[in-house]
């Protein structure tokens, strides 16, 4: 695969044994298989955990674009304003109120949303948890918005204007970054609302389809894959994209040439450009993707590694799948 094009360049049957076990011998000087490093996860619960507000958790990272979890129950402590980078998030668990400058977002889990680059924003959360991707602008939504933001006042239950600060930062949103910090009036900055004609545009991917490709740039792809079990089992190689993956509902295994991964909801897992993978499903479920012609290194640290490939493992599985 490549990463503009939902059709293979090319597909080719395989031994699936040879395709994940160590390669033959060798005379000429390689690489060795077992010298490439496992897949790494990292997971956090989406069971929410009381604790003090804390900034969200860095995840992914490189030059171009950021990835984040964040967890609250309450305001954060400031609006935000990003002079370089779209920001869009994705609502995993809980309740969250989006307050804008270009309207108000009351988020249900499995929803997507777009801040564009110089929008100040802020949220009020309620047990809740979300993925943030910052990526530089402009970001071009792929599919069309189930809703938009609207101009509400209150903008949730029991608000009231009181003194609040606004943070403008630049390089992806990364903490200390900041370029400045200054006092604001909250209500001022909410009703600049009624005189941009501009909304927040909430997406919610179809769930009829395996994939449904919400956001792109010329570099970077994010999307809701669909799983479900049975069917035929098929590898995807990306030649020019790492993939990160976040697992957002349901269990399945990943199956790939850096090693095996059972998966579950609150993992996330990165796999490097060109290498092969699968996935086995026992239940219906659905992960985030996101795709990037650059790599991503993980900042997070890592919760688990991948377990080796063993023929016994594959025929488990298989079982699994035809019980």
């Amino acid at each position: 695969m490549v990463m503009a094009s939902d059709q293979p360049l090319q597909s080719v049957v395989r031994d699936e044994h040879l395709l994940l076990s160590p390669p033959h011998p060798s005379k000429v000087p390689m690489k060795l298989w077992d010298e490439q490093p496992p897949l790494t996860v990292v997971h956090y619960p989406q069971e929410y955990q009381a604790e003090a507000f804390a900034p969200p958790r860095g995840v992914y990272e490189n030059d171009e674009l950021r990835v984040e979890w964040q967890k609250m129950d309450g305001r954060q402590p400031f609006y935000h304003r990003n002079c370089d980078v779209d920001e869009l998030s994705y609502q995993i668990a809980g309740e969250r109120t989006l307050m804008t400058e270009l309207g108000v977002v009351e988020h249900r889990p499995g929803e997507f949303s777009r801040i564009p680059r110089g929008v100040a924003h802020d949220n009020y959360g309620r047990a809740a948890s979300h993925l943030l991707f910052y990526i530089p602008a402009p970001v071009a939504e792929l599919v069309p918005a189930q809703r938009e933001s609207q101009a509400v006042f209150p903008p949730f239950p029991g608000w009231q204007p009181a003194p609040a600060n606004e943070a403008v930062s630049w390089n992806l949103g990364i903490p200390g970054r900041d370029i400045t910090l200054f006092g604001i009036d909250e209500q001022q900055l909410l009703e600049h609302v009624h005189n941009d004609d501009r909304r927040l545009q909430v997406l919610r991917p179809d769930r009829s389809q395996d994939t449904t490709w919400l956001y792109g740039t010329d570099r970077v792809r994010i999307g809701l894959v669909n799983t479900v079990p049975g069917g035929e089992r098929r590898y995807r190689r990306t030649l020019d994209a790492d993939e990160i993956q976040y697992q957002a509902n349901g269990h399945r295994t990943l199956i790939t040439q850096h090693g095996v991964l059972d998966l579950k909801p609150g993992d996330f897992v990165r796999i490097p450009l060109g290498i092969s993978y699968a996935s086995v499903a026992t239940e219906a479920g659905d992960y985030v993707s996101l795709l990037s012609r650059s790599e991503v290194p993980q900042v997070a640290k890592t919760s688990r590694t991948a377990d080796q490939y063993s023929p016994e493992r594959l025929a488990a599985l298989t079982t699994e799948v035809h019980s």
